[in-house]
């Protein structure tokens, strides 16, 4: 039975600020839920609600966390995910955070493995000049990353002569996924995709907004290489419908947005079944979630991860890091992590214990 959750918001401050097309962030700023039960068991998760990105917001996500953590207590672990899955739509993060807490607690299969596992990761590029660039691309590949994120959908021709330059620097050494974030237009998009030289990419990520299926679609069927949909993928009616639009070849999917563990290996097992390859990873996701992420990446997914959140802040969460070695996260058989308490309390922003 649950005896006490505890909710914190902390403040993580990047060591640079992350670029998005809807937003930069200089600071993370996660709901962490610890969740302790009658027998001593405790568990712990957090997820992190980004502006911009969905119609949740910050103030509702805490919002419900007061609502839904004391009415976790006095319930045995079961019931209460149960009850938090019933009204998970309201709050999809924040009830991640908690759903997640609480299935550690249980000591969830997917979290533990029997042998050691190495998870590649992509890597950002941050530059924009083609000197920085090259330095850029260099600099990862000798830190082992092999694929690289390149953001794009600001303006067409501006983001075709920077992805030229990044194709220049990676030549034939690493693999390159494009991310637009929603941010182009319908005609932006085909615009972009017809001066698109394929050379090296693996995939095109939401071109167009996350409700615009048809613009999607449009692109999808004009683009030289497969898109990646993102946004629009958090059910697994999103995943079947994503599975009919050709050259759709990849779906991403979050922990945050299938709210459990064990939802998540379904989503992940779904993408495959429509004909589609799954990308799993939240850019914006502390150790914490990077962790839980990584955990579900080990028997699922098969190309680089992109849970690599926990790589921006300038601390870490736990007593012994996640460990990140050559490009890859190293998970060791067996091994389960510890908040590292005075790194917690150090990032706390707000706290509300209930018992």
């Amino acid at each position: 039975m649950i005896a006490s959750v505890t909710v914190r918001r902390l403040d993580l401050p990047l060591m640079r600020p992350y670029r998005l097309s809807y937003r930069t962030f200089e600071t993370f700023e996660p709901y962490l839920v610890e969740v302790v039960d009658t027998e001593g068991r405790t568990g712990f998760a957090d997820a992190h609600i980004s502006p911009g990105s969905s119609a949740e917001t910050r103030e509702g996500g805490w919002a419900f966390l007061a609502e839904q953590a004391p009415a976790a207590v006095g319930r045995d672990a079961a019931e209460a995910k149960a009850a938090l899955l019933e009204v998970a739509d309201r709050s999809k993060v924040a009830a991640t955070a908690i759903v997640t807490a609480i299935e550690v607690l249980e000591d969830h299969p997917l979290l533990d493995g029997d042998a050691d596992a190495v998870l590649p990761l992509l890597a950002p590029v941050n530059a924009t000049e083609p000197d920085a660039i090259r330095q850029e691309i260099a600099a990862g590949i000798a830190a082992g990353f092999r694929t690289f994120k390149v953001k794009v959908g600001k303006d067409v021709e501006t983001d075709l002569a920077r992805l030229a330059a990044v194709q220049s620097a990676a030549a034939g050494r690493a693999t390159l996924r494009l991310d637009a974030n929603r941010a182009f237009s319908r005609e932006a998009a085909l615009r972009f995709v017809a001066g698109l030289d394929p050379e090296g990419i693996e995939l095109f990520e939401q071109p167009c907004d996350a409700e615009d299926w048809e613009a999607n679609r449009a692109v999808a069927a004009e683009s030289p290489v497969p898109l990646m949909l993102d946004e629009p993928i958090s059910t697994l009616a999103d995943i079947e419908r994503a599975g009919t639009i050709p050259n759709v070849g990849f779906c991403k999917l979050k922990l945050k947005r299938f709210v459990s563990l064990e939802k998540l290996r379904e989503g992940l097992e779904a993408v495959r079944a429509h004909g589609m390859e799954p990308v799993l990873g939240d850019g914006l996701g502390s150790e914490v979630h990077s962790w839980l992420e990584a955990s579900v990446a080990r028997s699922t997914i098969r190309n680089a991860g992109e849970f690599n959140g926990f790589l921006k802040p300038r601390d870490r969460l736990f007593a012994d890091p996640l460990k990140f070695i050559d490009g890859a996260v190293r998970l060791d058989a067996g091994w389960r992590p510890r908040l590292d308490a005075a790194a917690v309390e150090r990032h706390t922003a707000a706290r509300a214990t209930h018992s």
